[in-house]
């Protein structure tokens, strides 16, 4: 027995509003849950929280920044990003 891809039909499908909605909303509650778990000592760090949101023929992709100029430091030290992330993540 042999399978058939049809590249055209996956990459509209990954193209898709729906799959977009999808990707952007999961995006939404990382985005979301970082923002509710970081420490805030001006809030400068929490609100350049945001998502970002890419798009080609082949799919969407959506990625949780935080982008002042200390987030490297903030995230190495509290894991922000990644305790947001596996906190949706477990949830789904």
């Amino acid at each position: 027995m042999t399978a058939e891809f049809y590249d055209s039909a996956l990459d509209e499908f990954a193209s898709s509003r729906d799959v977009r909605n999808l990707v952007v909303s999961a995006a939404d509650g990382v985005r979301d849950a970082a923002r509710s778990g970081a420490p805030v000592l001006t809030g400068e760090y929490r609100d350049s929280i945001h998502v970002e949101v890419d798009q080609d023929r082949a799919g969407v992709v959506a990625t949780v920044v935080a982008d002042v100029e200390y987030a490297m430091v903030v995230e190495s030290r509290e894991g922000v990003l990644a305790r947001a992330l596996n906190k949706v993540a477990s949830r789904a």
